[in-house]
């Protein structure tokens, strides 16, 4: 819930998306179990918030994609916001957006959740990585 606060705070859509390996119950097995829980809480918690998941990357971005796996979702082929279902997953997405998207900014992987703001900077990091790194965290401390 605290990912679609940091997009409002830095003035972005938020439009969620749970990642996973299955779309909705297309695929079986703890992982899409626990995406598919997570999701329902969130959805419970905040009844406003656009979310939905699980969500393949392809159906949360790709809007014929999303309309053909998930109809009626209000966030596949729209999303603006992923939340991965790992720290090991959310920096593999994360690098792979930022060293094959030209022309994106890529920002992440953050972590959310705890008391105190707390963001991963890898050793490969780039300048503007530790510069859109350090906005974030203070945009999340209230800085």
């Amino acid at each position: 819930m605290q990912c679609d606060d940091t997009a409002k705070a830095f003035g972005l859509p938020s439009r969620v998306a749970m990642l996973s390996y299955s779309t909705m119950n297309s695929g079986k097995g703890p992982d899409a179990d626990l995406v598919r829980e997570a999701t329902k809480l969130v959805k419970e918690a905040r009844p406003e918030m656009l979310v939905d998941g699980p969500l393949q990357y392809d159906a949360a971005t790709v809007p014929s994609v999303g309309s053909l796996k998930a109809p009626g979702s209000t966030v596949a082929g729209k999303a603006t916001v992923f939340v991965f279902p790992s720290l090991s997953a959310g920096n593999i997405g994360y690098k792979a957006v930022q060293r094959s998207a030209h022309g994106t900014i890529a920002i992440g992987p953050m972590l959310q959740g705890l008391a105190k703001p707390v963001n991963d900077l890898s050793r490969g990091a780039l300048v503007e990585d530790i510069v859109y790194t350090i906005a974030l965290t203070a945009v999340q401390a209230g800085v």
